[in-house]
């Protein structure tokens, strides 16, 4: 996180979109050597491209309004996304003898805590590619209405990611939140208003992220770092391989949890007792760590929650978002509006509070890294993918703890992904049954979420 967050701000300001044709003509020249040169990824590949061909076609021809509604396993999904249509489905529709006018872009929703840690110049880059930002934990009407607009009225179709943050799992989906299908009604229903016939779709397109040569040494050398880092003995070397790394996975995983368990329970006074309990009584090593894990982000989240003083309902991640927000509202405050007029002593408390908001916002942090780790994931499907992700992610909360500033999670090996473009799911479809009462516009919206968090696991 930027030093920023350590001190009392005025209110995070909305950033407009400003899209700049010519910024995003360089930016899609540019695309294919910074993937190349940036990214670990040297190959990117898409099903059914014609699908979404067709679309473009329509919706240029003024027929359809839509939204690409994608998964988000890491941070270089936009990127493959932005590939996909700059490169891939010009690509497909020249070879289909398809017209369609250029470029072939998509407003995008982006979620306004980026710039916060990635820095200003991407919130600049962002709104100049035509993104609209929203801040996730609460109602934020202004940017949902500058969404909402874009999709009945933007220049191109949109697209969002409907987990709302990465979860570091190409093979797991993260509960989707409802916004997106909300989006979609709000849609039909301005594009009904206005006397438009259009129809509105919702486009599942799955991203599955794969090694090019399995890269069992780089992992077995990372667990060796992370053994160090943890008080472990480090193993010797020797034949790196799915049989010989997991059991020192499953042992560091046991290690790191005994460790945070000990933390919480001496210094914040938590009750984990009653799991142990549990956990004895369970002799596969897997389900106990799973216990143990979902126990323990429980009681790290509520670290967060005690101080803000928010209830503990729901999900893992509505509860995080919750956090999130009520830890932006103590750093960026609505009375340091007018910075002038602010007191010096007023400023000092105001960064006391903004320090302690940021160091009770990293237990929170820390849980969000966790939200879609079962015990399973690795057992289910032996790959040397599952493997990565699940080291990796014990790699970041070893980071975190650390306080280390490394936004990057290390590089295993080269990759390749596989985008599948899914069948579109109809808003229209649902909209009657949307604008018949109160309870069956929920209906509706659970429906769509619902129809899509399928679409989108059997796209893996």
């Amino acid at each position: 996180m930027a030093d920023v967050i350590y001190q009392a701000q005025p209110p995070l300001e909305f950033i407009p979109p400003a899209f700049n044709p010519l910024f995003l003509r360089f930016v899609h020249l540019l695309l294919p050597s910074w993937i190349n040169w940036q990214t670990p990824i040297t190959q990117i590949e898409a099903d059914n491209v014609e699908v979404l061909v067709d679309l473009y076609r329509q919706f240029q021809e003024g027929k359809i309004r839509f939204m690409l509604a994608f998964r988000h396993p890491k941070t270089d999904d936009p990127f493959c996304l932005a590939y996909l249509l700059s490169q891939l489905v010009p690509k497909i529709a020249r070879s289909q003898g398809t017209t369609l006018q250029h470029p072939i872009h998509a407003h995008f929703i982006y979620d306004r805590g980026i710039p916060l840690w990635a820095g200003s110049y991407v919130g600049w880059i962002a709104s100049h590619l035509g993104g609209t930002p929203i801040q996730r934990g609460k109602a934020d009407w202004t940017g949902l209405r500058s969404a909402r607009d874009l999709f009945a009225n933007g220049k191109f179709p949109m697209a969002a990611a409907p987990e709302g943050a990465t979860n570091g799992l190409s093979e797991n989906i993260s509960p989707l939140e409802p916004g997106i299908a909300q989006l979609g009604f709000w849609c039909a229903e301005d594009l009904h208003k206005a006397g438009r016939d259009q129809q509105v779709l919702i486009v599942p397109v799955g991203i599955k992220y794969s090694y090019v040569d399995a890269p069992w040494d780089a992992i077995a050398n990372l667990l060796s770092e992370m053994e160090a880092a943890s008080g472990l003995p480090v193993n010797a070397p020797e034949q790196a391989s799915i049989e010989s790394l997991y059991p020192r996975l499953l042992t560091l995983a046991e290690h790191l949890l005994s460790l945070m368990e000990k933390f919480y329970t001496r210094f914040y006074h938590l009750k984990l007792a009653d799991i142990k309990t549990v956990v004895g009584e369970i002799e596969d090593r897997n389900e106990a760590l799973a216990v143990r894990l979902q126990a323990l982000l429980n009681a790290a989240l509520l670290i967060s929650e005690q101080y803000f003083d928010l209830q503990s309902k729901g999900t893992l991640s509505d509860r995080c978002r919750r956090v999130e927000q009520a830890g932006w509202n103590y750093i960026f405050r609505e009375d340091f509006k007018n910075v002038k007029g602010v007191s010096a002593v007023e400023r000092a408390l105001g960064d006391r509070v903004a320090e302690e908001a940021n160091a009770r916002m990293w237990h929170m942090r820390l849980v969000e890294s966790f939200v879609a780790v079962s015990g399973n994931y690795i057992r289910e499907n032996p790959t040397v993918e599952r493997f990565a992700e699940t080291t990796l992610i014990l790699w970041q909360m070893i980071a975190k703890i650390k306080g280390d500033k490394r936004l990057q999670r290390p590089q295993l090996g080269k990759q390749k992904v596989k985008i599948t473009v899914g069948k579109p799911i109809s808003i229209s479809e649902h909209y009657p049954a949307y604008k018949e009462n109160r309870l069956g516009a929920r209906q509706a919206v659970a429906d769509v979420t619902n129809n899509l968090q399928h679409a989108l696991e059997g796209l893996i």
